[in-house]
């Protein structure tokens, strides 16, 4: 569904990714995982349209997206979501989620049933009683819902997850794994950046490691989670971080 070849980022003199090469199955979940200033959610920008490569392309369903911008790799396809929130703060819930829906696919329904399959969107993400309420209301959970519902209005076949997890507590984090997973069980693909190790290790076919902008593994979750070079990298400092916290 999606390769991505010799993909390189330069900011001035800054080499934010170098020589990415990778693919996603149709069908799978793919976790990226690496240290903070890896070039993780700077490759999801150049995968979506919101910057430009330096150098490599991007094909996506066949087609060749490297300098196409977001808003049509959207309209074909492709839908994001954000560490941080980014609800519209002054609308409804509801109208969040048929803003994804009326500007985010290539045809747009009308709204009567942009209406229905709202409301079967926030069904699904348990948001259905919260549909009239103000965005900025939203709980930390609900707005990390919400981010989703309204990437799922676009109808993605592939879903680019940027820690959809992050600031959630283990409880919260574990409703967002089954929602993921009946997400992809709907028949979408998924892309997804993440720092909470379990929610890679259990969701993921296959991950991918980057560490300053370089590609330093690729495999399933065990052969990762085993390499001396991810170790080294990332999941010692994970390891000793958890360290820290035990008394």
């Amino acid at each position: 569904m999606l390769v991505v070849q010799e993909l390189s980022k330069t900011f001035g003199g800054l080499t934010a990714l170098s020589g990415i090469d990778f693919q996603v199955e149709q069908g799978s979940i793919t976790g990226i995982i690496g240290p903070n200033g890896a070039g993780k959610t700077t490759m999801f920008n150049l995968i979506s349209g919101t910057f430009l490569p330096t150098s490599g392309s991007i094909r996506f369903k066949g087609r060749d997206i490297t300098r196409i911008k977001s808003d049509k790799v959207c309209r074909i396809g492709m839908s994001r979501t954000y560490q941080n929130a980014r609800p519209f703060e002054a609308l409804s819930v509801l109208q969040n989620v048929l803003i994804g829906i009326s500007y985010g696919r290539k045809d747009r329904p009308n709204i009567k049933r942009a209406e229905s399959e709202a409301m079967d969107i926030l069904r699904f993400l348990d948001l259905e009683r919260h549909a009239p309420v103000l965005a900025d209301q939203l709980s930390p959970l609900n707005k990390k819902r919400l981010e989703l519902a309204r990437a799922l209005g676009t109808q993605p076949e592939l879903l680019l997850l940027d820690e959809i997890a992050a600031g959630l507590i283990p409880s919260e984090t574990l409703e967002m794994m089954e929602v993921i997973k009946q997400i992809r069980s709907r028949g979408t693909t998924i892309l997804m950046i993440e720092h909470i190790m379990k929610a890679v290790m259990d969701l993921s076919d296959r991950v991918i490691v980057l560490n300053y902008g370089v590609k330093i593994a690729e495999g399933k979750p065990q052969e990762v989670s085993s390499n001396p070079k991810v170790i080294e990298a990332y999941l010692g400092e994970e390891v000793e971080e958890k360290g820290e916290e035990t008394p």
